[in-house]
């Protein structure tokens, strides 16, 4: 089972304000297990930085405007995360924003039956806690030490560890079978060989040594009728 771990950063709150996406991170995921495949993009806002952004993920507009317009990478992007599930952290943000650039581009919006939000999961299962991604990752011992400012490809590999947390942690993905292994490619099954067992017969000298033993014994075990 494939799923892709998907997060953004924006220039703002809402996209029907003229907001728009600077960055996107996915991280894949094959039976819960990251594989190491990844996508990230920061893209052309086509707009100014709000300093509250900018303070948020350090992006500025000397860099953005480098870097490419959305309509330029989608392909690519929906290439990447094909028809799986998608995996966010309070997913109507990211989701908002995704589809508010595709149908602005032309493209199709992605469908909300297809996202799984971590959000309310961990609200349930933690009620009356923080349920940040910050929160989360204090929750669960993920080392967070190196979010100084947000990144999406940096939060999709943090939510990647808070996700299989809230589904139960990893152990249940240690009984994944020989088949499923063999198919990822990750090992190749090797049939066990027997060997023939070897004759062990006791020497001469040894059956000597063994019969002055016995004789110091009274009435010993080994010399009973059965």
């Amino acid at each position: 089972m494939r799923e892709v771990i998907l997060d953004t950063e924006t220039t703002g709150l809402d996209p029907s304000q003229g907001h728009r996406i600077v960055e996107i991170g996915c991280v894949e995921l094959v039976n819960h297990v990251p594989t190491g495949r990844t996508w990230q993009s920061y893209l052309n806002p086509e707009r100014e930085m709000p300093t509250e952004a900018a303070m948020v993920h350090g992006l500025t507009d000397e860099f953005l405007a480098k870097q490419p317009l959305f309509s330029e990478i989608a392909d690519a992007f929906l290439q990447f995360i094909g028809d799986e599930p998608l995996v966010a952290h309070n997913a109507s943000f990211d989701i908002g924003f995704m589809n508010a650039e595709l149908t602005h581009h032309g493209f199709a919006p992605l469908a909300v039956e297809r996202v799984i939000d971590t959000l309310p999961i961990a609200r349930k299962m933690f009620p009356g806690a923080p349920a940040s991604l910050d929160a989360l990752c204090k929750r669960f011992g993920v080392d967070a030490t190196n979010r100084q400012l947000h990144g999406a490809l940096l939060d999709a590999r943090l939510l990647a560890d808070v996700y299989l947390e809230l589904r139960g942690g990893r152990q249940p993905d240690l009984a994944i079978t020989v088949a499923a292994v063999k198919e990822m490619g990750i090992i190749e099954p090797r049939a066990r060989e027997f060997l023939e067992p070897r004759i062990h017969a006791p020497s001469e000298e040894e059956l000597h040594t063994h019969e002055a033993f016995l004789a110091q014994i009274k009435d010993p075990l080994w010399r009973r009728s059965a």
